[in-house]
């Protein structure tokens, strides 16, 4: 198994994001030891969305077209309504999912992320959950949903809501220590 300490991973989000959903796994990451950037479309810092109104400004490590899939081991796709809908119809966003996928490196989603799941192609005969307002969204993409805090399938890993966020995080860093998951189809 690799070393999460040596593991590079992407957080991919803009402003509208979830705050605990970035934050938490960001920082369960870190503590981990692995090196962690933010990544947003056009690199400057997001202002994150918790309960019913706007956060905290979160700092944007890399803008998303100065990097590349192959710089990361594992990609991480906070929620929040606002953030995933906003990426759902960014073609470079989405081209930056599939290339982790196709790689077959792990991608971890929760929330309303996996509608970018679903745009990139990703959803169809995958496990996967997410928030409830959306699952018809996901089966009707193909996925089996399930009511679970975490659901795991060969790297992907999806979550439903903040309460979730402690499995998720666990399941994102064991995901990671296993590495590739060649036995994956892209």
């Amino acid at each position: 198994m690799p070393d999460i300490k040596s593991a590079k991973i992407a957080i991919l989000a803009t402003n509208g994001f979830e705050q605990s959903e970035l934050e938490q796994p960001r920082d369960a990451l870190r503590d981990a030891g692995a090196e962690v950037h933010v990544i947003s479309p056009d690199g400057e810092d997001i202002r994150g969305w918790e309960g019913p109104d706007w956060c905290r400004t979160v700092e944007v490590d890399r803008k998303l077209s100065d990097v590349n899939a192959t710089d990361y081991d594992a990609l991480v796709l906070p929620g929040g309504q606002i953030n995933p809908d906003l990426l759902r119809v960014n073609d470079e966003a989405l081209s930056f999912i599939r290339a982790f996928w196709q790689a077959k490196k792990v991608i971890g989603a929760i929330c309303h992320a996996p509608w970018l799941l679903i745009e990139a192609g990703i959803a169809e005969g995958r496990d996967m959950t997410s928030y409830h307002s959306i699952k018809t969204d996901v089966k009707n993409a193909g996925a089996n949903w399930t009511d679970a805090e975490v659901v795991t399938d060969n790297g992907l890993v999806t979550s439903r809501n903040p309460d979730d966020l402690p499995a998720f995080s666990k399941k994102l860093i064991e995901e990671i220590a296993e590495g590739r998951h060649e036995s994956r189809a892209a």
